[in-house]
């Protein structure tokens, strides 16, 4: 990104793509850190695969949003998947490869991919 208009055509694609309506309690959030730290790492690419992965694949009832801070600046990207009467799963040092691992096993398959977890980071 090499210029506020480059900026700005990302922002008006993300915008189609990214869920930032009010979703239902029966709904899938997959949530993006955005904020100085995680865009430094690499979170833009990270937004963008899951957005267009869950939008190609048709992932069910499901919506990619992004947030400012999460916190936790030494583990971005981070990616937080919260399903309803699930616990929150928080991914962590995301690719965008990474990320499409996610909409397939995850999303799709209902499997957590643990290696990527912070719990599993932790140990």
């Amino acid at each position: 990104m090499k210029s506020l208009e480059e900026l700005k055509a990302i922002r008006d694609k993300m915008q189609g793509q990214v869920g930032l309506r009010a979703e239902s309690e029966a709904s899938t959030r997959v949530v993006v850190g955005m904020a100085t730290c995680g865009i430094a790492s690499g979170a833009r690419p990270v937004l963008t695969a899951l957005a267009d992965a869950v939008a190609e694949k048709q992932v069910p009832d499901c919506s990619v949003t992004q947030t400012g801070c999460i916190g936790l600046c030494q583990y971005e990207p981070i990616v937080e998947v919260i399903q309803p009467g699930k616990e929150k799963v928080t991914y962590i040092k995301m690719t965008p490869e990474k990320a499409l691992e996610i909409v397939d096993k995850h999303l799709l398959r209902g499997q957590v991919v643990t290696e990527y977890t912070i719990g599993n980071q932790l140990k």
